[in-house]
């Protein structure tokens, strides 16, 4: 594992900064990770992690420290007792507990949305997740994170991770009888800072006594923070200004985009204009199909054409023979008579009414 990497495992796994602010908690993890190792394995042996690995109705527990998982135990669902008595020796010496479901159990799945959703993106995935999903936002737990800007900044590249809570709500509610509720829902593989669990069920962390140890680091956080102020405050500006001109020219882009999104529809609907007319028989041919079948002393008093069907009523001297006639062409078919055939008592001949479907023949 490189320095880097190194590096970015244990800003994800120090703990005990939860209550300090956002901003404040990251000063603190870059500061640790700025401390030598030794220093910062011993901060994170304070407080390290309890991971919960299900095993079906079994889990196996962990800590884990800077990265690296020590097995200290088990517990499963038939059996009660607490996590401390699980691990033995009576005391609760973790800070958070982290519960680590199987791959298996996750679906994730990448997807895009418009760049205006971002600021309710949670909303809207529980309002879309019949359609991302097999599953009802009220069926899962999920996170999702915002992996990049698509579409020339129009649209979200997105990563939606979902578990089903029939699938780990027995071991949430066990973890809470057993007095170690998990504030952490994840799965192997899964990126930094993903969490499964909403912020309404995650537990409340207690605030911290006045101790000696928070004191020294909220004076060397304050120092920090003097130091970093005034970089920080002139790369916001630029940043700002950056942003400016990059909105500036989004606008634009957004604007050409739309007029070529309406050309590319006005083209589109010529071309399927012209395609359904090309798909659609000539009434020359039918008309010539007509004058080729029909026999002698057969003529036609009425001809409706309307998508494909055709409605032909008349008179002929050999009716009952017209269905025989007609089939032999290739673009007809279905040839039934619509009514009885009736003897023309005045002229002899017999009158039809009958229906087919005239198709146009492949070139």
């Amino acid at each position: 594992m490189s320095l880097l990497q190194d590096l970015h495992l244990e800003r994800a796994t120090l703990p005990g900064l939860g209550t300090l602010g956002a901003l404040p908690r990251r000063w603190g993890q870059a500061l640790l990770i700025c401390l030598p190792r030794r220093l910062r394995r011993w901060w994170a042996r304070r407080r390290p992690l309890l991971v919960v690995t299900p095993r079906g109705d079994d889990a196996e527990l962990a800590l884990e420290l800077l990265g690296e998982r020590e097995a200290v135990g088990a517990i499963d669902l038939r059996t009660g007792g607490d996590l401390p008595g699980a691990i033995g020796d009576g005391r609760q010496p973790w800070s958070t507990v982290l519960l680590e479901l199987p791959a298996a159990s996750v679906l994730v799945r990448t997807l895009t949305l418009p760049a205006q959703v971002r600021d309710n993106l949670r909303q809207v995935i529980q309002y879309e997740m019949d359609r991302l999903t097999p599953f009802q936002g009220g069926e899962v737990y999920y996170d999702v994170r915002v992996a990049g800007a698509v579409a020339r900044g129009t649209k979200l590249a997105l990563e939606l991770a979902v578990c089903r809570r029939d699938q780990v709500g027995d071991w949430l509610e066990r973890l809470r009888e057993a007095g170690a509720p998990a504030a952490v829902l994840t799965w192997p593989g899964a990126w930094p800072g993903a969490n499964l669990l909403p912020a309404a069920e995650r537990p409340r962390r207690r605030a911290l006594g006045a101790g000696v140890g928070l004191l020294l680091l909220a004076l060397v956080l304050a120092l920090v923070g003097a130091v970093l102020y005034t970089p920080l405050l002139q790369r916001e500006r630029a940043l700002a200004d950056l942003q400016l001109q990059l909105q500036r020219l989004r606008s634009g882009a957004a604007e050409v985009e739309e007029l070529r999104a309406e050309l590319e529809r006005a083209r589109l609907g010529g071309v399927e204009v012209l395609e359904r007319k090309r798909q659609q028989p000539r009434m020359t041919d039918l008309l010539r199909d007509l004058t080729d079948l029909l026999p002698d002393g057969t003529w036609v008093q009425t001809l409706n054409y309307s998508n494909g069907e055709v409605d032909l009523r008349g008179e002929s001297s050999q009716a009952t023979a017209l269905i025989a006639r007609l089939e032999q062409a290739p673009t007809i078919s279905e040839v039934s008579f619509r009514s009885p055939v009736m003897q023309v008592a005045t002229s002899g001949q017999e009158r039809y009414h009958m229906a087919f479907r005239f198709e146009r023949t492949a070139p």
